[in-house]
């Protein structure tokens, strides 16, 4: 038998939830037997799978020990030895909005290099906010991703709950996000909509201009800022976030992201010698948020990158024109 206290990070989360979460390797058919079993219990009674649990809760799970990990989920994964510096934008103590340099990824894989998350992580330990050894499941967690060649803001949470309702503010749309890029040429002003399809054998996405099967509708706003040459920076704001949505619909429209190795210009590419695209998520501005919603206050709110490094770059690339710039790519 193993015994757990909920935690803060497990109120108001769904017993069956918290169970497949604390295992590893059960079978739901044996998650489910168990309950019917009365082998899971809440305070010395019976547990539903659709219990909620509250801060206190004392769950016993009367489950082989060949389904329990050797360490909590919290703190099961290593982190990477070395940890990269993490530039906080905007805190509280629910979210922190951080800043993700061009290469960094967001979450760990199987390359094993640093990633902002597992930075974070250490960040907040090394502050004496987040205890691993306390949490039975939780760990802070980025609630928005961006590719790796991609940088600007990325949204952490730093509870459960704060996790659950960052995702919902994100799956309802209640925020806005705003990207600045350089594209080769100027791109055509306005809302524009395609339908996408995004392939997993080559991480890549198709475009179709009407509804097909098996595609999914995307709607991307493209305001160009300034122009020079053959370099124009622009603002995107995405209505609909799909996998490669503004690197694939730009390229659609004829006016790719510089710098974008999958989709791009590769003679571009070449003559200025960028190896990343040139693509930054610079501003997020928060709609009107319920406030059954615990991040409620966030209502109206706008965070932002004041001086992004894609600024300097396009600045270097009107100097030198369709020539190399001094990039690290």
């Amino acid at each position: 038998m193993k015994q757990f206290v909920a935690g803060p990070n497990e109120n108001d989360v769904r017993l069956s939830r918290f169970v497949e979460s604390v295992t590893k390797g059960m079978p739901r058919s044996l998650l489910y037997k168990s309950f019917r079993n009365k082998r899971i219990k809440v305070n010395g009674k019976r547990g539903e799978a659709d219990t909620r649990l509250k801060q206190g809760d004392v769950i016993e799970l009367y489950i082989n020990d060949e389904f329990f990990p050797a360490v909590s989920p919290a703190r099961s994964k290593p982190a990477p030895r070395r940890q990269p510096p993490v530039t906080v934008i905007y805190e509280d103590d629910n979210i922190a909005a951080l800043y993700k340099p061009a290469h960094l990824l967001c979450h760990s894989d199987r390359t094993g290099d640093a990633n902002l998350v597992d930075a974070f992580i250490a960040q907040l330990t090394a502050q004496g906010t987040y205890d691993p050894k306390a949490e039975n499941r939780f760990a802070p967690a980025i609630c928005n991703r961006l590719d790796r060649g991609t940088e600007g803001l990325v949204l952490a949470a730093k509870s459960q709950a704060a996790l659950r309702d960052m995702n919902e503010i994100i799956r309802e749309n209640w925020m806005k996000k705003e990207y600045l890029t350089i594209t080769v040429g100027a791109p055509p002003q306005g809302r524009h909509i395609a339908w996408l399809q995004h392939s997993e054998k080559n991480n890549k996405v198709r475009i179709h201009a009407r509804e097909s099967e098996g595609y999914k509708q995307i709607i991307t706003d493209v305001t160009v800022i300034r122009q020079s040459g053959p370099f124009a920076l622009c603002r995107i704001g995405l209505v609909t976030g799909r996998t490669h949505q503004i690197r694939a619909h730009l390229a659609y429209l004829g006016h790719p992201v510089l710098g974008d190795i999958k989709y791009g210009n590769r003679k571009m590419n070449e003559r200025t010698g960028l190896r990343t695209q040139a693509l930054c998520a610079q501003r997020l501005t928060f709609g009107q948020i319920p406030e059954e919603n615990t991040l409620h206050y966030l209502s109206g709110r706008v965070i932002k990158l004041d001086s992004p490094g894609i600024l300097t770059l396009f600045e270097q690339l009107c100097a030198a024109g369709p020539e190399k710039v001094n990039s690290q790519g």
